[in-house]
């Protein structure tokens, strides 16, 4: 960020890299959602499933791009991990609070006293 990228990428290319991410995102949401349910996986797991099987590590990410790429280029290639990552934050900060959400009634049904 340090070397300026955001003057260097055009918009454009900013806007298409946003919808590549979305939908890498959205694919590998859908597969691993669709796959915890085909193979009967009970609900925990699906979400462990689910959010375990999209994350990307910047930690280990960032500092692999600068060994292998040398000088101002890291910045350029961890470009769309950082996209991607941003997207993916908040994409599964609104998941998180649907599965909560979808949880919520059942629990509250079994603490009332019948």
């Amino acid at each position: 960020m340090l070397d300026g990228i955001w003057r260097v990428v055009p918009a454009s290319a900013l806007a298409q890299l946003v919808v590549c991410c979305v939908v890498l995102l959205a694919l590998v949401l859908f597969a691993t959602t669709w796959l915890a349910r085909t193979f009967g996986f009970n609900v925990e797991d699906e979400i462990t499933i689910v959010f375990c099987g999209s994350k990307k590590s910047m930690a280990t990410g960032v500092p692999m791009a600068q060994i292998i790429f040398s000088g101002g280029a890291a910045g350029l290639a961890i470009l769309p991990l950082m996209v991607f990552h941003q997207i993916q934050l908040m994409v599964c900060a609104v998941m998180a609070r649907r599965y909560a959400e979808r949880d919520q009634p059942a629990a509250v049904e079994q603490r009332a006293p019948h």
